[in-house]
Formats: C-alpha cells, sequence, structure tokens
C-alpha cells in the first residue's frame, strides 16, 4: 500500500540479532543504512577476518582491542570522515559500535599510534590480501 511504512527487517549483528522499522515520522540520518552493510560483514565474515588477520601487536595489558581500533576507523570513514581529527565521531552514536561488536570507540589518537605502530610492508601485506580475496569482484 502506498504511504505505509514497511513492517521491518531482521538483521544479524555481532551484538546479536536486531530488528530494523522504518518511521517516516522521524529525521534522516546518512548512517542509518550501516546496519544492512554490518549484517552483510557478519555474515560474509570478512570483518572478522580482517581484525583477525591485522598485524598489529600491543605489549600492555591497557592497550585498546585491534577490533576497537579497526572498528572506530572504519566506522569514522563510512560516516564520510577523512581526517584523524574527526575519527572520534562515532562516540556520539550509541548503537553501531555495538552492533560491530566492538566494546568503546578509540580516539584519533589510539587510531594513529596504532596504524603508525604496523610494519609497513606487514600492513600492506595484509591490506592487499584481504582485497585481492575479496569474494565480491568490484561492480563494472
Amino acid at each position: 500500500m502506498v504511504g505505509e511504512a514497511p513492517a521491518g527487517v531482521d538483521l544479524d549483528s555481532f551484538f546479536g540479532p536486531i530488528r530494523v522499522e522504518w518511521d517516516q515520522e522521524a529525521a534522516m540520518t546518512p548512517l542509518g543504512q550501516l546496519p544492512f552493510f554490518i549484517d552483510f560483514l557478519k555474515t560474509s565474515g570478512l570483518f572478522d577476518a580482517f581484525v583477525a588477520d591485522c598485524p598489529l601487536r600491543y605489549a600492555s595489558p591497557n592497550a585498546p582491542k585491534k577490533r576497537d581500533v579497526l572498528g572506530t576507523a572504519m566506522l569514522a570513514m563510512l560516516a564520510g570522515h577523512k581526517r584523524y581529527a574527526h575519527i572520534a565521531a562515532p562516540r556520539c552514536d550509541a548503537v553501531l559500535p555495538e552492533l560491530l561488536g566492538m566494546k568503546k570507540v578509540v580516539s584519533e589518537d589510539a587510531v594513529r599510534r596504532a596504524f603508525k605502530a604496523i610494519d609497513e610492508s606487514e600492513g600492506a601485506a595484509w591490506l592487499r590480501g584481504h582485497l585481492l580475496s575479496n569474494p565480491y569482484p568490484p561492480l563494472t
């Protein structure tokens, strides 16, 4: 029926199953479609593999988790942020980090230090391996 809101969609996330419903009266957000992307990342196993293979190694037990560092950077990029100074913007989001299985959003300094700590050749091999093993070919 025209004008009726869709009933909703069940998705899977790293937090667990969620239900996405539409409210035609609510304000819009450019990040409203990210739960669908997170469902894709969980179902495909791509984000888990990306985190597991990351050559980031910490010696301190107080260091942030790799998933939190990579998730913070990914959410910031998906939100359109291009500078380290804006990386912490997902801190204001109470939903998406949890859906991605993150414990917290880390600071821009933590992300900068983490990427700086990765050996350049190891980091390039890590990223190249994931780009080349992507089972989803680019759209042409």
